[in-house]
């Protein structure tokens, strides 16, 4: 984890393909505890220290997270979360080109908790959440494209189980449909900039989180 902005009310880190956001079966301590950690140590706060989560994201997605640290900004924040004030834009590599180089991808997801598995439907079935994201082609490598995505509505795996529907599943992404994992067990998933306006100060933040370090996300020529 890598703080990338902070003020009074809220904390903004890059978390790692490796982190948690919150705690899970696997008891791994989650990010939302070492932003407490990291909190106490720097201010040499004594007692429990307030973080409050409001959004997530999977465990092997890498990127900005952004945190409350007063209970003043922790409703404002879900509230504009839940309305699709937070703009949140993603990079995601993949093996195949799409067929259009830009376009808007409207779905109905179904969530298999049994699975922990999203499931996308042309038309609107049972139990289905409409999901709608918009892509667009902005690099390429030898053998791999660079999307950046334009998140619409926030549904479980949405990304992942859209670009896969498109025939575009994310590259080390075994659960929606790629052949081969990558070596750290990350996908190449990276929530790249968040923008919203501060639920207190009311100004204007928009943050970039740099990619992560490796090959994975080298040697791409941007379109």
């Amino acid at each position: 984890m890598t703080v990338v902005y902070e003020d009074n009310h809220i904390i903004v880190v890059n978390k790692t393909s490796s982190e948690i956001v919150q705690g899970d079966k696997t008891g791994d301590t989650p990010l939302s505890e070492m932003v407490k950690q990291y909190l106490k140590e720097k201010y040499n706060k004594p007692g429990n220290v307030f973080i409050g989560v409001t959004h997530r994201l999977d465990r092997p997605v890498s990127g900005l997270v952004v945190f409350a640290k007063t209970s003043k900004a922790l409703p404002r924040l879900n509230e504009m979360f839940r309305n699709g004030e937070v703009k949140k834009t993603y990079w995601a590599i993949v093996k195949e080109c799409p067929k259009e180089t830009e376009g808007e991808l409207v779905h109905y997801l179904v969530r298999n908790e049994k699975q922990n598995k999203s499931y996308a439907y042309d038309k609107e079935v049972k139990n289905s959440k409409k999901a709608v994201l918009h892509y667009k082609l902005i690099g390429h490598s030898q053998n791999y494209y660079l999307l950046e995505v334009d998140l619409k509505t926030g549904r479980h795996h949405q990304i992942r189980c859209q670009l896969a529907k498109m025939g575009c599943s994310i590259k080390g992404d075994l659960k929606y449909g790629f052949p081969r994992s990558n070596p750290d067990g990350s996908i190449c998933l990276h929530a790249r900039t968040v923008q919203f306006v501060h639920p207190v100060s009311k100004e204007m933040i928009r943050l970039t989180a740099p990619v992560p370090e490796g090959n994975l996300w080298n040697g791409f020529e941007m379109d």
